[in-house]
């Protein structure tokens, strides 16, 4: 039997590109563990510092998740005391999502580390070659209508 062509698996940019994010991720997952935080605690954190609050509903649509996964989440930061669920006295359906106190105390130093960690990966990278990096993937994140935000 012939043999085919077969590419090698590093032939591919999807790859490269996964072998770096694989590792820029687990870095900044670590970094988050050591704050008591998950990846996708942190997303939820970012996107509601700065609100004054925010319904469940519309924070899953902003970030590309489902409802579920916001409630869970939700509920796991409001258990470490990041964030309140309030439900609307006339219609107890409706919930309100918003950092507590120590939540907002604690995005700063998060966002930190997330600096950090980027400034490790890509820090040797000059200005221009960033930009060049940057553009090429939100190219391909907006040619491909992609939307979810990475958690994982």
């Amino acid at each position: 039997m012939a043999e085919t062509n077969v590419s090698p698996l590093d032939a591919h940019l999807g790859y490269w590109l996964r072998f770096v994010s694989n590792h820029v991720s687990h870095a900044f997952a670590a970094k988050l563990a050591g704050r008591g935080v998950t990846v996708a605690e942190w997303v939820v954190l970012r996107d509601l510092y700065g609100q004054d609050g925010m319904a469940p509903s519309l924070l899953a649509d902003r970030l590309g998740m489902t409802r579920g996964a916001i409630s869970k989440l939700a509920d796991r930061l409001a258990a470490k005391g990041l964030l309140t669920q309030t439900a609307d006295p006339d219609d107890r359906r409706y919930q309100t999502l918003a950092l507590t106190p120590e939540g907002r105390a604690l995005v700063p130093d998060l966002s930190a580390l997330a600096d950090r960690n980027d400034a490790e990966f890509f820090g040797h990278l000059d200005p221009a070659e960033r930009a060049r990096v940057e553009d090429t993937l939100k190219g391909v994140v907006r040619r491909m209508g992609l939307r979810s935000v990475p958690i994982d």
